[in-house]
């Protein structure tokens, strides 16, 4: 007995310190640069373009654009009111924002970021936006109307509106004629037909809730969808059976898949981000939660150099409750709107 309770302790011994030895091991990604961008407000997706080495990030009225070889701040595109996304669509030399306030889509030069054209939706708050290579279209996501406005990228013209079954969120493209997209409010993901301009089938994402960012891996079919009851749910994205869940921080409001390295990246408004390792089609693993800022809960990945950019600020304490105001919001602390530059420092 003695024997028996001497080898359980030593066994619980080496298992504590195996797993404080995992707790402890030093991070794989570091803040490398804090990109200081000016103005104050809110924010909400950014973009990047890896070819010009360039950063665009909504915030508040204008979209600021950002040097990422610098690391400085580039150029303002003003009068983008309520600005939610930024489609990129350099072989069309074009890059679209999606204006909510306007309910409409300022069009751009992607190289001189001139103006050429704003283009009413047929929805109200066009939030999420996108550039679909394969049909040549943009698909604007009207979170206020539950529909999508259609764009052609050539002729900057409205070529139909899509039908959804409720607040649309953000969208992917499998590049050969799909886009899937989160609709918030029922917990689903639809897949839209970008030939027919329809909805071909929509699945339930449960025990996922209120999903809001959307991430692909073409190569396996793997949607990565985060959601608000702190879960990253896989899906296939050929007949939508739930792979797997894996738990993420609070307030995520994006997802990205970096290709190269096999790895979902979640940002978590509560000041974490998830990293989720593909081992292969069917086997997924937490592999850290980075600290990066409170209120970083949207992304983005520079696919060639595994960069990851997330928006933040610091904030005032909040006044006291009242009965007039029993919630008060924190204010933003002037001049501390940033990019957060994460990159890889262990191997």
């Amino acid at each position: 007995m003695k024997k028996s309770l001497a080898l359980v302790s030593f066994l619980l011994i080496l298992f504590t310190g195996l797993n404080l030895h995992g707790q402890n091991a030093p991070s794989e990604y570091s803040i490398v640069n804090k990109i200081h961008l000016p103005g104050d407000g809110g924010w909400d997706y950014l973009s990047v373009d890896e070819a010009g080495s360039r950063l665009f990030v909504s915030h508040s009225t204008v979209v600021v654009v950002a040097d990422l070889k610098t690391g400085k701040y580039l150029a303002t595109i003003n009068e983008t009111p309520g600005v939610h996304g930024i489609a990129l669509a350099p072989e069309q030399n074009k890059a679209f924002i999606s204006v909510g306030r306007n309910a409409s889509v300022k069009v751009i030069d992607f190289k001189t970021l001139a103006v050429i054209a704003d283009v009413p939706t047929t929805g109200k708050n066009p939030d999420a936006i996108m550039y679909d290579q394969f049909s040549n279209k943009v698909f604007t996501f009207n979170g206020g109307s539950s529909n999508s406005t259609v764009i052609d990228a050539s002729t900057n013209t409205v070529v139909g509106t899509i039908a959804l079954e409720g607040k649309p969120e953000f969208p992917v493209s499998d590049g050969k004629g799909k886009i899937y997209v989160n609709i918030e409010d029922k917990s689903i993901i639809s897949v839209i037909d970008v030939k027919t301009l329809k909805v071909e089938k929509s699945w339930p994402i449960a025990p996922g809730e209120e999903a809001s960012g959307l991430a692909l891996d073409n190569e396996t079919h793997r949607l990565f969808a985060v959601c608000s009851n702190k879960l990253m749910v896989v899906v296939d994205a050929i007949d939508g059976h739930i792979v797997t869940t894996l738990p993420i921080g609070d307030g995520c409001d994006g997802v990205k898949f970096d290709p190269g390295m096999k790895r979902a990246y979640s940002s978590n408004g509560e000041g974490t981000m998830t990293v989720v390792q593909e081992l292969n089609k069917d086997s997924f693993k937490v592999l850290e939660n980075v600290p990066t800022q409170q209120g970083s809960r949207t992304l983005a990945v520079d696919t060639k150099t595994h960069h990851i950019y997330l928006p933040g600020a610091e904030y005032i304490a909040a006044p006291a409750a009242t009965a007039d105001n029993p919630r008060p919001r924190r204010a933003m602390k002037p001049d501390s709107f940033v990019v957060l530059d994460v990159a890889l420092v262990k191997k």
